[in-house]
């Protein structure tokens, strides 16, 4: 069988546009990357104990390649970017804190409302109060009994933390 020129261009591009759509499977974390992740968090920890937050923020960045699963390293890298005035690229953390969450909500067979309840407040510090807000009241009527959900809701916490001034600095 002879191919010609335009033949092998054509099947080039006929597979080129197949695999367009397909997503590579992303590779599981391994507990040595959460190991070496924690252990970077940490080490931020200690820098911002010592109030260096340039060191913080590039400690935390590494965590969240190692583990981009976990919401709460996101969350402090975009409070860490609050902090030293990089609203974009604190966008980019909180976004991925989301992406996190979001993710978790998904796949907890568990249903438990920590997920759920942290997509509230990501999307308040991203800025997003109605959205925030549509989470809540969705995440009420996942879980209507939860005693969590009961003080975001009854207890008015989700107003408490939108007006907290702490929280105001984090936030986009």
């Amino acid at each position: 069988m002879k191919f010609t020129r335009i033949g092998i261009i054509v099947l080039g591009l006929a597979a080129l546009l197949a695999g367009a759509g397909c997503k590579p499977k992303p590779k599981p974390i391994t507990d040595l990357q959460r190991k070496e992740a924690d252990h970077l968090v940490a080490e931020a920890g200690f820098a911002m104990n010592l109030r260096d937050w340039a060191r913080a923020e590039g400690l935390l960045a590494k965590a969240v390649q190692f583990t981009p699963d976990t919401g709460v390293y996101w969350i402090s890298l975009g409070s860490m970017r609050m902090r030293l005035g990089n609203k974009p690229g604190a966008k980019i953390a909180y976004e991925g804190a989301l992406k996190a969450y979001a993710d978790a909500a998904k796949v907890d067979t568990r249903k438990e409302v920590e997920p759920w309840l942290k997509q509230v407040q990501v999307l308040a510090l991203l800025g997003r109060i109605d959205d925030a807000r549509a989470m809540l009241e969705k995440t009420d009527k996942r879980f209507p009994t939860n005693r969590n959900v009961r003080a975001f809701v009854d207890g008015k916490q989700f107003d408490q933390m939108i007006a907290d001034p702490i929280f105001k600095q984090g936030a986009l």
